[in-house]
């Protein structure tokens, strides 16, 4: 991200409007991970983008100024980021777009996986993307941990378990 992406946004300004709303959205998902984080850092509003993907609406000027300024601005903020490789509706609970330890502010990106091949290429992709750490599941996570050379962190859910438990328990008594 930084520069090079930001001068990217003045190339595809003047494609056909299809291929700028698609090359936009791809732009904007590979440097933030999702539209909806980029949306959380520009702070423009994630109906606006959706609109502006979907055709219903055209970027106005301050729109593209903002989305330039915030590719821009990213150089910095990007260097470190944690990969996040989850199923897509585990994804979409997410709602924050950093972490922060006491001193790093890290951008959360998402990589969304079906099946376990799917994490293994979204691991190697986040890696090769310059992910700082990769959090996943328990059950991929000691086998992902062989593939890359970056800190794999083991989602350990607590309270989804015994919620899931006791969704079975009034399941069996019907």
């Amino acid at each position: 991200m930084g520069r090079e992406d930001a001068e990217r946004l003045k190339d595809i300004i003047f494609l056909s409007n299809e291929t700028f709303k698609s090359e936009l959205e791809s732009l904007l998902i590979k440097n933030f991970g999702s539209i909806r984080n980029f949306s959380d850092i520009s702070k423009i509003p994630l109906p606006t983008l959706y609109k502006i993907f979907s055709g219903d609406r055209e970027p106005n000027l301050k729109t593209l100024r903002k989305i330039f300024e915030v590719l821009k601005e990213g150089e910095e903020n990007d260097k470190k980021f944690i990969a996040l490789i989850a199923s897509r509706p585990v994804l979409n609970m997410l709602d924050e777009s950093y972490v922060s330890d006491n001193e790093n502010k890290f951008l959360i990106k998402e990589y969304a996986a079906t099946s376990i091949e799917e994490v293994f290429v979204q691991s190697i992709r986040a890696e090769r993307e310059g992910a700082s750490a990769l959090v996943c599941a328990p059950i991929v996570s000691s086998i992902v941990e062989k593939v890359v050379t970056i800190p794999v962190v083991t989602i350990m859910p607590q309270k989804s378990i015994q919620i899931a438990l006791k969704t079975a328990a009034k399941k069996l008594k019907s």
